[in-house]
């Protein structure tokens, strides 16, 4: 059909119940047919007829025209009443049908029915348990997985592995180091003014290595890097999953816990007893600042008490935590990122799930070892 010759779309209505088609409804031919549909009208409760045969030609525009037509139609009609199409060709229906299957509207949801608390206890017990074994099955891949580096060494991914360990330990030991500082300046003076009632001044040196060597700088420093390092795991490799990438790395014959979980476990256990020494140095060295200002004990008398008070032993239970805390860390951190699913939304779910989980597991893997240690009376 010459494109210059198109018959305007129309819509006459002869009476209230008929209504006739007319011209080509076609992209070209709709240009003034919003004013006509606008036009019309009809008697709610009546029958009503459209005649379409003097329809010229219908493509997909004006087929979902005529399809918003009718259901116009239908709609006024609700308290009674048919709207009956005739005459259309029947190419033209079938196109009209299959226009009709897309622009359905999709079902209004079902209301969620109320259920009890017992209920919603109950499926929340039965998602922590689900999570528990997906955690499980992923320690088990990556217990796999290092078998098999340890088996062929040459599968290590060293240039990852020398990444991570700058990224997670290098820098962040502005942070730790900050943060274990103003810890010890705030342990020695709390204990101060208790310790000044006393006269024992001295003893400010137990008060700042004990609790620091013991517990507080493996736990803060695990914590920072839980809400760090592991959540920059999680974000990373859930970013990688909403992308497909992991799939591709997959396509490539490549490993992704060799490639993206290994060198962070390694590496987060090479950085994280470092980084607690670091810790305790700055933690103690803050303890030692705030006893001479509170408490007027020189930094030679705190280092001779200090190395009486504080044993091998204690400075190494803390030390041995850091491995621990890191495989904990490294492990949450990678396996909340291999569950995300969807979009950005999710990575971000995700990555906040890292960190809590990370978080309690670190302070209820420290109240095991302080349970451990006392019962073996280290």
């Amino acid at each position: 059909m010459d494109l210059q010759l198109v018959t305007p779309a129309t819509i006459t209505q002869s009476t209230p119940a008929k209504l006739l088609l007319a011209g080509a409804w076609t992209t070209r031919g709709l240009d003034a047919i919003g004013p006509q549909i606008a036009a019309l009208g009809r008697d709610p409760g009546s029958a009503m007829v459209v005649d379409s045969a003097r329809i010229e030609a219908l493509d997909t525009a004006g087929a979902w025209v005529l399809q918003k037509l009718l259901q116009r139609l239908r709609g006024e009609g609700e308290a009674g009443g048919d709207v009956q199409l005739l005459d259309l060709r029947p190419e033209f229906a079938r196109l009209l049908e299959v226009v009709g299957q897309a622009t359905v509207l999709p079902a209004a949801p079902a209301a969620r029915r109320s259920t009890s608390k017992l209920e919603d206890l109950g499926r929340s017990t039965v998602a922590v348990l689900e999570q528990a074994l997906a955690l499980l099955g992923f320690v088990g891949e990556v217990a796999v997985a290092l078998a098999g580096c340890v088996a062929h060494p040459a599968r290590c991914r060293w240039r990852p592995l020398l990444y991570n360990l700058r990224s997670a330990g290098f820098d962040a030991l502005p942070i730790v180091g900050l943060l274990s500082f103003l810890l010890g300046i705030v342990i020695a003076y709390q204990g101060a003014g208790q310790l000044r009632q006393y006269g024992a001044n001295i003893f400010v040196a137990d008060l700042v290595g004990l609790s620091m060597l013991r517990e507080f700088a493996p736990l803060i420093t695990a914590i920072i890097i839980a809400g760090r390092s592991g959540s920059a795991y999680a974000a990373q490799i859930g970013t990688m999953s909403v992308t497909e990438e992991i799939d591709a790395l997959r396509t490539l014959g490549i490993a992704p816990l060799e490639l993206l979980v290994l060198p962070k476990i390694f590496a987060l256990a090479v950085a994280l007893p470092l980084l607690t020494v670091f810790s305790d140095v700055l933690g103690v060295f803050g303890g030692m600042l705030m006893a001479r200002a509170q408490l007027g004990v020189s930094f030679g008398e705190f280092i001779d008490r200090f190395v009486k008070a504080v044993s091998v032993t204690s400075y190494l239970v803390g030390i041995c935590k850091a491995p621990v805390f890191a495989m904990i860390i490294a492990v949450i951190g990678c396996f909340q990122g291999f569950r995300t699913r969807g979009g950005a939304d999710s990575v971000g779910r995700q990555t906040t799930r890292s960190v809590v989980q990370s978080t309690f597991l670190v302070i209820l893997a420290d109240a095991l070892f302080s349970v451990a240690f006392s019962a073996l009376d280290l």
